[in-house]
């Protein structure tokens, strides 16, 4: 399950996992497009980054044993009740490979995170 350094696209970045890692990425990523049509994707820190207005919406990368989802500290702080089954950290979820990703959770987090953006950029 090693990504290869250096990986350009949210494509190849997927495409680097086994088949049943790369759809639970596919997942998050349609669930994110979903939510705020007007994303932007780029690889940054070496992850797959959704931007709108130029600025960092969210982020995600996959684990050995989880895949990490990375909305910053206004969006597990305003979740946190929500998010209370899973390991969080500043910033950072840890969604476990075995259990499945809580997608309408995924989906209003980075809707609040478009809002702040909205708010702040645009």
């Amino acid at each position: 399950m090693e990504k290869e350094k250096g990986l350009e696209t949210i494509d190849a970045y997927i495409a680097a996992f086994p088949a049943n890692v790369q759809e639970k990425l596919e997942k998050l990523r349609a669930i994110i497009r979903q939510a705020e049509p007007d994303v932007k994707e780029k690889i940054s820190y070496q992850m797959p980054t959704f931007t709108l207005y130029g600025k960092n919406l969210v982020h995600f990368a996959a684990f050995k044993k989880h895949i990490g989802f990375y909305p910053g500290a206004s969006g597990i702080a305003n979740f946190e009740e929500e998010l209370s089954a899973f390991e969080t950290s500043k910033g950072t979820v840890r969604f476990p490979l075995e259990e499945p990703i809580p997608l309408d959770l995924i989906g209003r987090i980075v809707r609040f995170r478009a809002e702040e953006n909205r708010r702040k950029y645009g």
